[in-house]
């Protein structure tokens, strides 16, 4: 799926080799480095010919009025966007007053490289320069992961051939509102178009300049946004290395600050300068006390020492590979695109420390910088299970949250706390309620997320200190959004949730959305356990709690009453499961014959005439058949899976991890590696053509439960851990790590076997396809294996669909909607008969 000339395969390193204007945006994004706190996107140090030079901080927002066509109560009414922090990427490099640009440059060689075993991106470039001088230039960035506040940036110059004057010139630039002292305009904003994925832009200023002062070689610039009164200061400091004489000049005015470094270079005599970047932000600490951090950050990375800055970063990720690593056996292109994704993750959510990881990391303005529920389903179990600290950093976020959760379910008429579809600062910020907070399954899956966690790690403490507050307030939520209906003569009682949206964006605002009400009984069942099991445990956290959140002890009975008689829609006659409860009445969306121009159908077809037909944004049945797997009988998940993977666009890149998962467990084995195929290269291929507004992080995510529980078959249904592989036919061995109540299994499966080696921590119990096992510190269990589960050939198709019957007797029917040139002409079926008849 990649140009494999251009980006060869490389287990440990992305490398591109030939340098190409035409995809900068993407190629941005795939070379970006971060922390969790601080992102630079991979823009070429001269800071030209950008697509997006976005330096991004997690959290760090401008806020603007949402401007409805027709506004209602309710409605969200303040939006959030990230906002691209002062560029400090900027290292220009001049020989004889002659610059280097990449775009006209005579580069004899090039070599860009994301080394993942040390968090550093690099750069070779070898140039003549129009006099015939040879250059050669490394540069290499790191984004700390130890100092999450820290940059370092280093460009090495030498002249090869001959003595020139040579000037590097390193900024820092305000480009939310000054863009570059060129005048450019990035490509990102020159394009035109719709695109509900993309970040809302501003035109008003939105950094309004603070202190800024130059002090020697130390450069600082701080800013109060407009709106949202947030606060950011970045102080940078170069050091100059070179047996050349060099003099220094600086300039410094609020949206620009600039160290400039003129050299008499001998031939071949090396000058690097080495600069030093330091970001804080704050909600509202005033600007200068921000400096004072930057400078106080700055003075300690100077006293470590640059090399040691480095050792560390590589001695951080050694650590981070020992836990996450997943090894998959004779396939190196997989293996360099999986360790690409584990390291989006680790870029996108290690130092998130408390903040949210967006959808996109800090790798772009996609989406606004905006958290979702991605993080919960798709981010959070590798979390979990590989470095709890940072899943309960995240979910505690959630639980920060709470107070605008209350707030907002309190405006939309319900109990307890709604958390918002799309927010960074808790408000809801999606303008579109329909496919915003119409999906109250966000509830569901921070409680799904929150459950993960405690499953994991049995980290009791936090659920009893601030986790059961979101087990219980989402659970209240669905008590009161649902209600009861008696089924007339058999007098039994069900629970119903109406007027909701599931994941399935292309199916909005239904009644009992299968998904919906699978997760929200699983809420309503875990704050019910939750609660109790504290009242046996500790009885004054108990108290506490109970005092704190006002809780009627009746409540819990009430919780799993609902959750008993939840309706689950079915249909006997079709013998599946409908998406909801009128979703089967719908005609079905023909995409076997839909042109591949017309796709994404969001960016093509109004919303209204997608929501009349069966049609799949993304897997939302099948999901709930992941999650809730244990629900659901194998019959169940096939019949289920063949239905309604036909319809699945895979417009959204959650969807073919959850896809390739199901189909592994039914026996779909090529298909699944097909899906998986698709899921792992969304960035690294561009497969949806948009990774250059930043990475696909729950995709990336999902890529890592793909192989853990869709090929390793891992599963943690009622907190006990199983296994069921299921091995790719031309996989010889694929292998990773959990971490489970602090002890950590190196899981290795192979064709005949499947093996569990444990170190630290205490005996950990398991099963492998319904036979129990036990494995102790320094032990190794080893299980044969029979075969990787049913095999069936190809995949299901449309073809099949338009045969099913409904229960009022017609039958499924795919089109296409298409634009009439004339009035059609409808004739009912009497006329017909009638017609023949005459």
């Amino acid at each position: 799926m990649m140009d494999r000339d251009r980006f060869p395969v490389d287990p440990w390193r992305l490398v591109e080799t030939e340098f190409d204007f035409e995809d900068s945006g993407v190629t941005e994004t795939l070379f970006a480095v971060g922390n969790g706190y601080l992102g630079m996107r991979g823009n070429h140090p001269e800071g030209r010919q950008s697509h997006e030079d976005g330096t991004f901080i997690n959290g760090f927002h401008e806020t603007f009025p949402i401007r409805h066509a027709e506004q209602a109560y309710g409605f969200a009414e303040v939006g959030q966007t990230i906002v691209n922090a002062p560029d400090a990427k900027v290292m220009r490099v001049y020989v004889d007053d002659e610059p280097l640009s990449l775009d006209v440059a005579d580069v004899r060689e090039y070599e860009r490289v994301l080394d993942m075993r040390d968090g550093v991106l690099r750069r070779h470039v070898l140039w003549t320069t129009p006099s015939g001088k040879d250059v050669r230039v490394e540069y290499s960035r790191l984004v700390s992961f130890e100092e999450k506040h820290l940059s370092v940036m280093t460009v090495d110059v030498t002249v090869l051939n001959a003595d020139a004057p040579v000037t590097v010139s390193c900024q820092l630039i305000n480009r939310q509102d000054g863009e570059d002292v060129y005048g450019g305009t990035p490509t990102a904003t020159k394009k035109a178009g719709f695109d509900p994925r993309k970040a809302e832009r501003i035109q008003e200023r939105v950094l309004q300049p603070q202190e800024y002062w130059q002090d020697g070689l130390r450069s600082a610039l701080s800013y109060r946004v407009t709106e949202s009164g947030m606060t950011l200061a970045v102080v940078a400091d170069h050091i100059v290395e070179t047996d050349n004489p060099y003099s220094a000049r600086t300039l410094i005015e609020p949206d620009i600050a600039k160290n400039v470094f003129r050299v008499q270079a001998k031939a071949g005599v090396p000058i690097r300068v080495t600069k030093l970047v330091s970001y804080h932000t704050s909600r509202g600490v005033p600007a200068r006390e921000l400096v004072d951090r930057c400078r106080r950050t700055l003075d300690r990375a100077l006293t470590l020492g640059v090399e040691t800055v480095a050792i560390r970063q590589r001695e951080w990720l050694d650590g981070f590979w020992e836990r996450s690593d997943v090894k998959i056996g004779g396939h190196d292109d997989l293996q360099q695109a999986t360790r690409w994704c584990l390291f989006q993750l680790a870029q996108a959510s290690a130092r998130a420390d408390g903040q949210g990881v967006p959808a996109k990391g800090m790798t772009g303005s996609g989406y606004s910088g905006h958290y979702f529920w991605d993080t919960e389903i798709y981010v959070l179990p590798f979390l979990a299970y590989t470095t709890p600290l940072w899943a309960r950093n995240a979910l505690r976020m959630r639980y920060l949250m709470l107070p605008a959760a209350r707030r907002r379910a309190f405006q939309l008429n319900e109990h307890g706390a709604l958390f918002p579809w799309r927010t960074i600062n808790g408000e809801e910020a999606s303008a579109y309620y329909a496919a915003g907070t119409a999906q109250y399954h966000i509830n569901a899956d921070v409680s799904y997320a929150l459950a993960k966690y405690i499953r994991a790690t049995g980290d009791s403490e936090f659920l009893y200190r601030e986790g059961v507050d979101i087990a219980v307030e989402t659970a209240r939520l669905w008590a009161t959004l649902g209600f009861w209906r008696t089924v007339e003569g058999a007098g039994e009682e069900t629970f119903h949730i109406h007027g909701v949206t599931g994941p399935d964006e292309y199916t909005t605002v239904v009644n009992d959305n299968l998904f919906t009400n699978v997760m929200a009984r699983f809420n309503l069942r875990f704050a019910a356990r939750t609660v109790r099991e504290m009242a046996e445990v500790d009885g004054e956290v108990y108290r506490r709690m109970v005092d704190r959140l006002g809780l009627d002890p009746a409540e819990p009975e009430g919780w799993e009453r609902a959750a008993e008689a939840m309706h689950i829609p079915f249909s006997p006659d079709l013998g599946i499961h409908p998406q909801d409860h009128v979703f089967l009445e719908r005609e079905i969306w023909d995409l076997e014959n839909t042109p591949s121009d017309k796709r994404p159908l969001l960016l093509h077809f109004h919303p209204l005439v997608i929501y009349r037909y069966q049609v799949l944004k993304q897997a939302d049945v099948v999901l709930a058949l992941f999650l809730q797997g244990n629900h659901f009988s194998d019959e169940d998940k096939l019949a289920d899976f063949e239905y309604y993977d036909p319809l699945t666009t895979g417009d959204s890149t959650l969807s073919a991890v959850v896809q390739a998962i199901l189909a592994a467990e039914v026996g779909y084995q090529d298909l699944a590696l097909e899906y998986f195929r698709q899921s792992i290269f969304v960035d690294l291929a561009d497969l949806h053509h948009n990774a250059s507004d930043g990475v696909h992080v729950a995709s990336a995510g999902g890529v890592w439960t793909a192989l853990v529980s869709g090929f390793g078959g891992m599963r943690d249904h009622f907190g006990e851990l199983s296994f069921d592989p299921r091995l790719p036919a031309d996989w010889p061995e694929l292998s990773f790590v959990l971490h489970w109540h602090g002890t950590r299994l190196q899981i290795t499966v192979t064709r005949d076997e499947l093996r569990v080696a444990a170190s630290g921590g205490d005996p950990v119990g398991f099963s492998v396809r319904g036979t129990g096992y036990v494995v102790g510190a320094g032990e190794e269990v080893v299980v044969a294996l029979d075969g990787h589960g049913p095999v069936i050939p190809g995949r299901p198709t449309l073809g099949e669909l338009t045969e099913v019957q409904r229960e009022d007797g017609s039958y499924l029917s795919a089109s296409v909607p298409t634009v009439t040139s004339s009035i059609p002409i409808i004739i009912g079926a009497a006329d017909v008969e009638q017609g023949a008849d005459a």
